[in-house]
């Protein structure tokens, strides 16, 4: 039988390579932020308003606002790479450590960078854990990081693989 069809074939060439995102940020609480909070206030409240009164100058005096707004941005915000690996606990090491493995890509580097991994998270995390506790909070703040364990609803006791449910078996 004959089909009516012909299989196509295509051939996708993979490169290595890594492919980065930019991205201004702000950390929240930081100096840099309350900073620009302020400057786009001060901005605001300078505004002279009292010359706009067609829509070509509102326009205008948008216009200069926004370019005001975002040069404060630029100025006080932080360049941030996002990647796959753009998580709260990453930090400049880890780039430097991933960068090693990927210029190299011997097994040396590859334990080295998951080691620096490792260390980061656990330093990350018991940063946290230890400012939770530190709010003098309870335990149950910490459900978030660890999510809820379910309990089992009862447990037996063994012995030599036979269950202890009665007092005579104990």
């Amino acid at each position: 039988m004959s089909s009516d069809h012909a299989p196509i074939t295509i051939e996708v060439s993979i490169h290595k390579e890594r492919i980065l995102l930019w991205w201004h940020s702000l950390a929240k609480g930081s100096n840099e932020k309350k900073q620009f909070i302020k400057d786009v206030i001060l901005i605001i409240k300078n505004l002279n308003m009292s010359f706009i009164l067609n829509t070509e100058t509102l326009k205008e005096v948008v216009h200069w606002l926004a370019s005001k707004v975002e040069e404060l941005w630029q100025r006080n915000s932080k360049v941030v790479k996002i990647t796959r690996h753009s998580k709260a606990w990453w930090n400049d090491e880890c780039w430097l450590s991933l960068d090693k493995y990927q210029a190299y890509q011997s097994f040396e580097n590859w334990y080295s960078f998951k080691s620096t991994v490792k260390k980061t998270k656990c330093l990350f995390f018991d940063d946290k854990i230890k400012e939770i506790t530190n709010k003098k909070c309870g335990p149950w703040e910490l459900m978030n990081w660890v999510r809820k364990w379910k309990l089992p609803a009862i447990e037996a006791i063994q012995y030599e693989g036979c269950l202890c449910i009665k007092l005579e078996d104990l």
